[in-house]
């Protein structure tokens, strides 16, 4: 089996205040990272288009994290629209005729869809809020992650508290990990995190990380310091 290169899993987010922010975090950490997101921060922020099709242009991956959500006829169309932006990754929600309308949208281009499962912010009070009081944490991530399989999508959004119980189920989904705290980093919202190590060892395929990177001191540092641990982590795990 190849050796995997953790610089190309490790997923930069560029939850930054403005696209200009973000334009020159990208090229801050050009040497570091290949792979970034842009989300919902931005989706609305004067120049994200432009910051897309840089991004794209440049040669760089893109996963667009907007988490579609809509009636299928609806779904179908904006992930055409993502798949013509070039983007690599895309996040939706919902059942299962709606990731069959995402599936059905992507045609047979090389986008690769990917289902969220329940948020890293998220613990079982969430669930309970949520009307979920019969089910753990655990069991609506696999509910889910069952779902997004049988639909045909390419993977799903998972803690690295669940990432091992979604490899049980299936070899066939890549598993993205949001939530990641290096050892010292500060917990902020993230009630499920994992560190990058744990992560990958649990069976996650790409780490999304954030404010570890984009909000250290020195950012390129800190991405290579974080990709020397992923690389352990998978040489361990081949």
């Amino acid at each position: 089996m190849a050796r995997i290169d953790a610089r190309e899993r490790l997923i930069v987010a560029l939850d930054l205040p403005n696209v200009a922010a973000a334009q020159q975090m990208a090229a801050k950490l050009e040497r570091q990272v290949n792979f970034f997101k842009v989300g919902l921060s931005l989706q609305l922020a004067a120049g994200v288009e432009g910051l897309i099709q840089s991004l794209s242009e440049s040669g760089r991956k893109l996963f667009l994290d907007y988490k579609y959500y809509d009636i299928p006829e609806t779904l179908t169309k904006a992930v055409s629209q993502a798949v013509a932006r070039r983007v690599s990754f895309l996040t939706i929600h919902g059942s299962g005729s709606l990731i069959r309308a995402a599936v059905k949208g992507r045609g047979d281009s090389e986008t690769k869809l990917f289902t969220v499962t329940v948020l890293t912010s998220w613990d079982k009070a969430d669930l309970l809020d949520m009307g979920y009081s019969e089910h753990t944490v655990e069991e609506v991530v696999l509910f889910r992650a069952k779902m997004a399989l049988n639909a045909g999508c390419d993977g799903v959004i998972a803690s690295g508290r669940e990432a091992s119980a979604i490899r049980a189920l299936s070899d066939k989904l890549l598993v993205i990990t949001p939530g990641i705290r290096p050892d010292g980093s500060a917990e902020d919202d993230q009630k499920r995190r994992t560190t990058p190590r744990d992560a990958i060892r649990a069976g996650a395929d790409y780490l999304v990380i954030g404010r570890p990177i984009t909000g250290a001191p020195d950012p390129p540092a800190a991405a290579e310091r974080i990709v020397a641990e992923m690389q352990e982590a998978f040489d361990q795990c081949s």
